[in-house]
């Protein structure tokens, strides 16, 4: 006679339970030296728009259209 349980038959993994979500950040750092890798001016291209950042001499970031 065969006595099994349900416990024992419970062995596939249950995929009822939903998938835990990670929250995303709002926003993301990178270090300048990063961004520029040695030079003192980059082109972001922004839905289309082309901006210019640049490092002034005092040290200071610089963001034109």
């Amino acid at each position: 006679m065969n006595t099994m349980s349900n416990s024992d038959l419970n062995f596939w993994p249950d995929t009822t339970e939903k998938p835990v979500k990670t929250p995303v950040p709002s926003h993301r750092a990178i270090e300048s030296l990063d961004l520029f890798q040695g030079h003192q001016k980059i082109i972001i291209i922004h839905q289309g728009q082309e901006y210019t950042l640049q490092i002034t001499r005092q040290g200071k970031l610089l963001l034109t259209k």
